[in-house]
C-alpha cells in the first residue's frame, strides 16, 4: 500500500495486487447525513443520485455508456459519514474510471428538470423503506439512540426535505463539503501508484483544499420508539451505547457481539432460533462512528413468542461474562480474523477498506495490528465491556403487533 497527498490535500492511496487483471477505483468523501441540517436532511443522498445525471461534457446516458463500454461497473452509496463513488474496470481502463469519478464530483450540473425526476425517484425509494419493517426499525432504532441530531436522522432523509430543498443547496453543499482534505482516492488491484497519482493531479485539479462543513458530536441518549402495524411478525431491535472506531474497546466489542450474536454458533442463533424455534432472524451487529457508536440485536418474532424472546437476549448478555470460555472466545475471534483475510481477496473491499481507514485514523490499515488486537482481547475485556453496555440506558425500538412486548422500563430492568 502506497499513500500521497496533492497540493489540494486530497489523498491518493492504492493497494497493489499483481496478480489479478482488475482494478477498483473510488472517490470517497467524509461527509454525510451527521454533517446536514435539519431543513437539509436527505441532502447528501440526492446529490450522490444527482452527480449521476449528467456534468457539462456528459449526459446521464454518456456515463452509462461510458463505464459499460469497458465492460465496468460503477455505483456510488451516502452513510451517516461518508459519501462514496466508486467504479470496478479491467486493469487497462483505471484511466477511464478516475476521469468518471472526478467528473461526475466536481462538474455535475444539477439540471432542474433532472432534478425534480429524481426527488421523485427517491420519495418512492423513502416509501419502499417504511413499507419494509426489518428495512425502517434500523432508522428508528438510530433516531431513538441518537435524537434531535445528524447523526440520528435517516440517510435517505425525509419526503418533505427531499421535495422542497432548493438546488442551490445541492450546489453549496458540494462547494462546501467536497474538499481534498475531506476525500480520498482509492485503487485497489492491479495498478501504478505514481500513474494514479499523475492521473489524480490532472483530473482533481479544480478541486478546493478545505471542507467547511462542520461535525455535530454525537450524543447518546437511548430511549424507545415503538411503532405498530398489522403485521404477522413484530421487528424488534434493543441495542446499547457502543464504541467509536478509535475507542480502546473497539475489537472487544467486534469480538463480544461475534459471541452474543455474529453466527450460527452464537449464544442468541443457538438459543432463541436452534433450542426453541423463536425466530427465524435473529443477530446482533455494531455501528461505529468517529465520535461513538451502537451494539444491537435484531429479532424478527411473532406477537406470542416476544415475551420469551426479549429475556433470552437480556439474559444472554449479561451472562457471557461468567460463563464464557477460552474455546468460544477463541471461536468468536478466528471468526472475525477470516472474515478479514477472505475479503483481501477482493478489489472492492481493499478498495474500500483503504479508503474507510485512513478517513478514520489518517493513515494506512496495518492488517498485522488489526490482528493482534483482535489477538489480545481475553475474558477480562469482555466482562468489562459488557458492564459497560450496561452501565448506559438502553436503546428499545419494534414495529407491528407491539402490545405484547413488554414495557421498556421491564426490559430495562432485566439488564439492571
Amino acid at each position: 500500500m502506497r499513500l500521497t497527498t496533492l497540493d489540494n490535500g486530497l489523498t491518493v492511496a492504492t493497494d497493489a495486487m499483481p496478480s489479478v487483471e482488475s482494478a477498483s477505483v473510488g472517490l470517497w468523501v467524509g461527509v454525510g447525513t451527521r454533517h446536514e441540517k435539519p431543513s437539509e436532511n436527505g441532502l447528501a443522498h440526492l446529490i450522490e443520485h444527482m452527480v449521476f445525471k449528467g456534468t457539462a461534457k456528459r449526459d446521464a446516458a454518456a456515463i452509462a455508456r461510458e463505464i459499460e463500454d469497458v465492460g465496468g461497473l460503477m455505483n456510488a452509496y451516502t452513510s451517516r459519514e461518508q459519501t462514496a463513488y466508486y467504479a470496478k474496470v479491467l486493469a487497462d481502463d483505471v484511466p477511464v474510471a478516475i476521469d468518471l469519478i472526478s467528473d461526475i464530483v466536481q462538474n455535475s450540473v444539477f439540471d432542474p428538470s433532472e432534478l425534480e425526476r429524481e426527488r421523485s425517484v427517491i420519495v418512492q425509494e423513502i416509501a419502499q423503506v417504511n413499507d419494509t419493517p426489518d428495512d425502517v426499525i434500523f432508522d428508528h432504532f438510530q433516531t431513538a439512540a441518537f435524537p434531535d441530531q445528524g447523526l440520528g436522522r435517516p440517510v435517505l432523509g425525509t419526503s418533505e426535505v427531499v421535495r422542497s430543498v432548493p438546488r442551490q443547496s445541492l450546489v453549496d453543499y458540494v462547494a462546501q463539503s467536497y474538499g481534498g482534505d475531506a476525500c480520498i482516492l482509492s485503487v485497489a488491484g492491479k495498478v501504478d501508484h505514481d500513474r494514479v497519482v499523475e492521473m489524480a493531479a490532472e483530473r482533481f485539479a479544480a478541486m478546493p483544499a478545505k471542507t467547511t462543513r462542520t461535525t455535530e458530536a454525537g450524543r447518546y441518549s437511548g430511549g424507545e420508539i415503538r411503532v405498530e402495524r398489522e403485521l404477522e411478525q413484530l421487528h424488534v431491535i434493543l441495542g446499547f451505547r457502543g464504541t467509536s472506531f478509535d475507542d480502546p474497546d473497539f475489537y472487544t466489542l467486534q469480538v463480544l457481539s461475534m459471541i452474543y450474536g455474529g453466527g450460527m454458533s452464537s449464544r442468541l442463533f443457538q438459543e432463541v432460533r436452534e433450542k426453541r424455534g423463536l425466530a427465524y432472524s435473529i443477530y446482533s451487529f455494531t455501528s461505529a462512528y468517529l465520535d461513538d457508536g451502537l451494539l444491537g440485536v435484531y429479532a424478527g418474532t411473532g406477537a406470542d413468542e416476544v415475551g420469551e424472546v426479549m429475556p433470552v437476549i437480556c439474559d444472554q448478555l449479561r451472562a457471557i461474562p461468567d460463563e464464557l470460555d477460552e474455546s468460544e472466545l477463541a471461536r468468536a475471534k478466528i471468526q472475525l480474523k477470516s472474515s478479514l483475510l477472505m475479503s483481501r481477496e477482493s478489489t472492492s473491499a481493499r478498495c474500500e477498506q483503504l479508503a474507510n481507514h485512513f478517513l478514520v485514523h489518517g493513515r494506512l490499515p496495518d492488517l498485522a495490528d488489526i490482528i493482534e488486537n483482535v489477538e489480545k482481547v481475553d475474558q477480562a475485556a469482555i466482562r468489562a465491556v459488557v458492564e459497560r453496555l450496561l452501565s448506559a440506558p438502553p436503546t428499545l425500538t419494534a414495529v407491528g403487533p407491539t402490545r405484547t412486548l413488554e414495557s421498556y422500563d421491564a426490559i430495562r430492568a432485566r439488564l439492571s
